[in-house]
């Protein structure tokens, strides 16, 4: 078994992105710059924002947080999303998700110009991704092909079973695993909460992509010897003998899971990070005016 290590990984690919924006700099080029909204309080969120801007920092990109009151109007949210659209400064932004229950999440993905949702979720980025043409690709999606791509692990005439069909994981993983190329060429099964005798499924899996926020949702007697498993679940269960009152734990078994596995990614360390790294190479993108010239 070989841990597909998210944190090795993203280390390198951050300092990638270092060298290349040093490289940038002295070209005479300013550094990407990623804004991020965020609105309300809500903990986890909080978190995965600062983790944004701590590793925009680590690689010399420069970056702003927009904190809004979790009682904003969709209208008002909507003029602070034009402002950055029309920020020459801001190459590329994300409004951190979930939004409160009283914003339509579509309509403020869809207020982001393409060319600066380098979260990779407007209609237009996801159309461009299917037809193969240039596209901001959402970030974990993204990191998992790179993680495939650099562990080198063989993905052609595989069957993928991804269970979930999340507009931000699920549907677009199944995509990029179909698609020509490597990573790429798999048989894809897309799996949901009405699929029937789901185990079926996954014991003839080659690879599983695990994205639905069930912790230790696949077990052992789900999966086939020398599988490839994928852990996107990342869940908070509570845990009274744990410093922070609780464990995170992905939608894989992992004690039970790896020995049967020929490739695995931890729950911490593995998709996470690789995400995080995603989304800083999708703003490069944007600063290099890559993908929309």
């Amino acid at each position: 078994m070989i841990l597909l290590d998210g944190k090795k990984l993203s280390a390198e690919i951050k300092a990638e992105l270092a060298q290349e924006v040093q490289r940038m700099k002295e070209a005479g080029q300013r550094p990407p710059h990623l804004a991020a909204v965020l609105v309300g309080n809500d903990g986890a969120s909080e978190t995965y924002v600062a983790s944004k801007v701590k590793r925009c920092q680590e690689v010399g990109f420069e970056s702003t947080l927009v904190r809004l009151p979790g009682d904003i109007g969709e209208a008002a949210l909507l003029e602070e999303i034009e402002k950055l659209n029309e920020n020459p400064a801001v190459d590329g932004f994300i409004v951190q998700l979930p939004l409160p229950k009283h914003i339509d999440e579509s309509r403020v993905i869809q207020a982001i110009r393409p060319e600066k949702d380098v979260d990779g979720f407007h209609p237009i980025n996801i159309g461009r991704m299917v037809k193969g043409l240039p596209a901001y690709i959402p970030a974990t999606p993204f990191g998992i092909v790179e993680m495939l791509r650099r562990y080198r692990v063989p993905t052609a005439g595989k069957h993928c079973v991804v269970i979930g069909r999340s507009q931000i994981v699920g549907m677009p993983m199944s995509i990029l695993m179909a698609r020509k190329g490597e990573p790429g060429n798999c048989t894809v099964t897309i799996c949901h909460s009405y699929t029937k005798n789901l185990a079926d499924f996954t014991r003839s899996a080659d690879i599983i992509v695990a994205a639905l926020g069930k912790p230790e949702f696949l077990t052992a007697g789900m999966v086939k010897e020398g599988a490839v498993i994928i852990d996107v679940g990342i869940s908070r269960v509570q845990d009274p003998g744990a410093p922070k009152g609780y464990v995170i734990k992905g939608d894989v078994k992992f004690d039970e899971v790896a020995p049967k596995a020929s490739y695995i990614t931890p729950v911490p360390g593995g998709v996470g990070l690789m995400t995080v790294v995603s989304l800083l190479h999708n703003t490069l993108l944007a600063a290099q005016k890559k993908i929309y010239s």
